[in-house]
């Protein structure tokens, strides 16, 4: 198993531990003071992710994307809050399943903002994912919670700062795109967690930053994975959270799935392997063709003569 894998699957196991720890604060800490202190905690080992050649100080220094960068940051604390409240107000599985169609929102987003083009393959996969998480939370069939609504809105936030990030990922520094998110998260939780604030006992101390450090953890081993695989072998390591979700739901909350959500998560997992499998296949096979074509010195230098796929 490549070592870019492995890092993979520790990171999103990680952040599953991570996540039901939240989840075990229930109502006890308010949604903000929780975030607080797993923000501050979650600073600790990103530390180690700050390339030697930037400067924390440089954060908010010759920014490309003034406007962009704070809009990224404003859209990862509302992320960040949202499934806070989703994670301590209704089952894993199910925050999990809702938060899982982020996948679709960026899609989305990538159309009519990013203008990029996307095939009937990757269409049907998403809407198969959709009806995945449909039979998990089956609106109207049942009453939904409040939660349900974070978890759904967490995804559109999520794929807000995804695709803010697509746009000005290369051409910012590293340290902007870690600090500015964090020093946003720290800022906004303070200030809405200081009328309602209560100091958490010793216990709570310990798990919030157990929870925190699993957070920021999580972050520097994805960045590793990502840099010794590729990223269509990373990608399907995240559905891992799923099995994750189950088995720390049902072992530390007793939340059991019944078998009609069993199936649904069944489907939103399919969905997304099918969907990074195909750009992997992608991938390789226009390495492959343009490898060959590199060696063909008769070769048409006349790109126009065949187009790759469009996603």
């Amino acid at each position: 198993m490549p070592i870019g894998v492995i890092y993979a699957l520790v990171a999103y196991s990680v952040y599953s531990c991570g996540d039901a720890i939240i989840k075990g604060f229930g109502q006890d800490l308010s949604v903000f003071e929780i975030g607080f202190f797993v923000a501050v905690f979650g600073l600790i080992p990103a530390v180690f992710a700050k390339p030697k050649d930037e400067r924390w100080r440089d954060s908010f220094r010759q920014l490309k994307h003034p406007g962009l960068v704070h809009l990224r940051s404003l859209t990862g604390v509302s992320s960040s809050i949202l499934v806070t409240v989703s994670f301590t107000t209704i089952p894993f599985a199910e925050t999990y399943s809702l938060v899982f169609m982020m996948p679709l929102f960026i899609t989305v987003m990538s159309v009519l903002i990013l203008r990029e083009r996307v095939d009937a393959v990757r269409w049907s996969m998403l809407a198969l994912g959709f009806v995945g998480v449909m039979l998990v939370v089956r609106p109207g069939f049942r009453e939904l919670e409040f939660g349900h609504l974070t978890a759904l809105l967490c995804a559109v936030f999520g794929a807000s700062t995804t695709t803010i990030l697509r746009v000005i990922a290369p051409s910012e520094k590293r340290v902007s795109l870690i600090a500015l998110p964090a020093l946003y998260l720290i800022i906004a939780n303070a200030a809405l967690m200081a009328p309602t604030f209560v100091m958490p006992t010793a216990q709570q101390f310990g798990l919030l930053a157990a929870s925190g450090s699993m957070v920021g953890m999580g972050h520097i081993l994805l960045i590793a994975a990502t840099r010794n695989a590729p990223a269509s072998q990373v990608a399907p390591i995240q559905y891992v959270q799923i099995v994750w979700a189950i088995g720390l739901g049902a072992f530390f909350y007793f939340e059991y799935p019944d078998l009609l959500a069993y199936i649904g998560l069944g489907v939103v997992v399919l969905s997304g392997l099918v969907n990074v499998f195909i750009d992997g296949a992608r991938a390789r096979i226009a390495g492959r063709f343009a490898e060959y074509r590199a060696r063909r010195p008769e070769a048409p230098t006349d790109m126009a003569e065949v187009q790759g796929p469009e996603i």
